[in-house]
């Protein structure tokens, strides 16, 4: 999986390995699924504080197009963890519902049999 981190934050930028690493343990299951990952961090309202550092992940999927999951929390870790729990839920549940025959079609496919 290529994983491409962006932040304009010093303070963000130091956490590059650690969202790199969190990201590939987070999605070790999944990898054959997301091919490409980007991580975005960023201070929505700059030195004033408050619960304001913002952590995007973007996951491009092969069958399920571009995957996008924001979280905001009041620290870098808190937000980059949200962000990568609620990513894998998400692609867990895309995959389970492509897997899935719909209702109409198994319906069907048993009255023609």
């Amino acid at each position: 999986m290529q994983v491409l981190f962006e932040s304009r934050d010093p303070q963000a930028a130091h956490l590059r390995d650690v969202a790199v690493r969190r990201l590939r343990f987070v999605m070790r299951r999944m990898t054959w699924l997301v091919p490409r990952a980007r991580v975005h961090l960023s201070d929505v309202n700059g030195p004033r504080g408050g619960i304001d550092k913002r952590c995007q992940v973007e996951l491009k999927t092969d069958h399920a197009g571009t995957v996008v999951i924001t979280a905001i929390a009041r620290d870098w870790q808190s937000a980059l963890e949200t962000a990568l729990a609620r990513a894998s839920r998400v692609l867990v549940r895309l995959w389970r519902r492509g897997r899935q025959p719909s209702r109409g079609r198994a319906a069907t496919m048993a009255l023609e049999a």
